[in-house]
């Protein structure tokens, strides 16, 4: 049945949806960069648990714009000052976790503790800019499909499908970023620009705070 209906409306929504997601979702924020820059610090395995998380908490954000959910959220006066709150200090933790990283090849590695999955998780159900963006892109894409609650079980399995594919497609730029270093101080530099790239990702969050 839900071929049929897909069928009429043929690739292209779908097309669309996707390059869509990837412009807006995969654009520099705090989920992208901090897999990118996790999984520099600590490779692409090491940061699996935290990718997992990521990828957990951007789906549950995913699922709550879905259900219509984030307006009101975010509308709520006290919550979302405690929201950005949340955010914006768990991004200085993590970017500090980032920067003081050992490197790759350094015999402290393997005492380096990376974040875990729930550190993940909490970055990707606090993270405004996962509601504005993937609000963005419920509103503005149309499959065609027969029915409201259709419509957004098919957007949300698309969806879902993309944090998955951009969350690894960062990561693994990181990890490819990590084989690299092994040279310390190459690889401290290198750690320390992506913390303030993480850190630099916070400035339109703490200006909506402030604002």
């Amino acid at each position: 049945m839900l071929a049929a209906a897909v069928e009429p409306a043929g690739a292209g929504p779908y097309l669309s949806l996707v390059a869509g997601a990837l412009v807006v979702m995969g654009s520099p924020g705090p989920a992208t960069v901090g897999a990118t820059a996790t999984a520099t610090a600590f490779g692409l395995r090491r940061s699996m648990p935290y990718l997992l998380g990521s990828m957990a908490g951007t789906t549950v954000a995913l699922v709550v714009v879905a259900a219509g959910l984030a307006s009101v959220l975010l509308a709520e006066p006290r919550l979302g000052p405690v929201l950005l709150v949340l955010s914006i200090a768990y991004l200085g933790w993590l970017a500090w976790k980032i920067a003081t990283a050992p490197p790759p090849s350094s015999d402290a590695a393997g005492h380096g503790t990376p974040p875990t999955w729930l550190h993940g998780l909490v970055l990707g159900v606090s993270n405004p800019k996962a509601y504005a963006a993937l609000g963005t892109l419920f509103a503005s894409q149309r499959l065609g499909l027969p029915g409201v609650a259709l419509e957004a079980v098919v957007k949300t399995l698309v969806l879902t499908g993309m944090v998955v594919v951009i969350h690894l497609g960062w990561a693994a730029l990181g990890a490819s970023m990590a084989s690299a270093l092994r040279r310390p101080r190459v690889s401290r530099a290198v750690n320390v620009a992506l913390a303030v790239v993480l850190l630099a990702s916070t400035v339109p969050l703490a200006a909506g705070l402030f604002g």
